[in-house]
Order: C-alpha cells, then structure tokens, then sequence
C-alpha cells in the first residue's frame, strides 16, 4: 500500500534528486495501486501540463505493468494498438520514460511514480532515486555508483 507518508518521501527524494542533478524544475506524481493520485508535488517554474504528463506516466506504467519507458518502446513496434490504448484510457497515457512502478521487496506493485520536467531519461533517474530512497523497488533498476 502507499500510504500519503511513504508517498510523500517518495516525492520528496524525486525532487531532492532533481535539484542534484541541476534539471529542470520537475513535477513527480505518486499513485497507489488502483491509479488513485496519493501525493502531487510541483516546483516552482514546472509547465502548467506538467501534472497531466507525470499522472499519465505513473498511470500508463501502472496499467500495463511496465515502465513508461517501456510503454514508449513498445509503442513505436505497435503504434496502431497504441492508439487503441490512448483511446481506451482517455489519453491519460504517456508513453516516454519517467513511469516506474513502485515495488515491495517482494515484488509486489504497491503504485506507480511518474515525473515531468526536464528530458525523459532525467525525469526516470528521478522517479528511480526517489523509489529507492524510499527502501522500495522499481523496474528498471537503478544503477548503482
């Protein structure tokens, strides 16, 4: 389950790792397992669609089961299911990296994270350290230094 505390430190640790990083300034959105919005932070200068991307990020990863980086790599080999897909979810989809899964040790899928504001590939390292920041797991697996 991802309770608004964990939620909250998962946020918290996203943006922490955006500001090291020197990105852009972020949106992370972190929802539970039915899809359901727990925490929104967005920082000051983040894009006015900023919190529709990193909704549909963590709500595309947690319905299909994968990443948004994967949802965008499959997307490219089936783009006319895709669209079906986008249809289907009234376009709260966002098929780029920055959707991870949030996993128990176990592996269980207790939510999903997505981030918007800077290139995909730093918005996932973000949702990636903020995950693990917070002793959860996510597909990909962060690298480690």
């Amino acid at each position: 389950m991802t309770t608004l505390a964990r939620a909250e430190e998962i946020a918290s640790a996203t943006l922490k790792h955006g500001r090291g990083l020197g990105a852009a300034p972020l949106t992370v959105a972190v929802l539970d397992a039915g899809g359901h919005l727990v925490a929104l932070k967005r920082e000051d200068g983040s894009g006015i669609l900023r919190p529709q991307i990193a909704c549909a990020k963590a709500w595309g990863a947690l319905g299909m089961g994968f990443s948004s980086r994967e949802l965008g790599r499959r997307a490219e080999q089936q783009p006319v299911f895709f669209g079906s897909l986008a249809s289907v979810a009234d376009g709260r989809l966002a098929p780029a990296a920055g959707g991870v899964l949030v996993r128990t040790a176990d592996g269980a899928v207790i939510g999903a994270v997505g981030v918007s504001g800077d290139v995909s590939d730093v918005d996932e390292e973000c949702a990636l350290a903020g995950v693990q920041a917070a002793g959860l797991l996510s597909d990909p697996v962060p690298p480690t230094a």
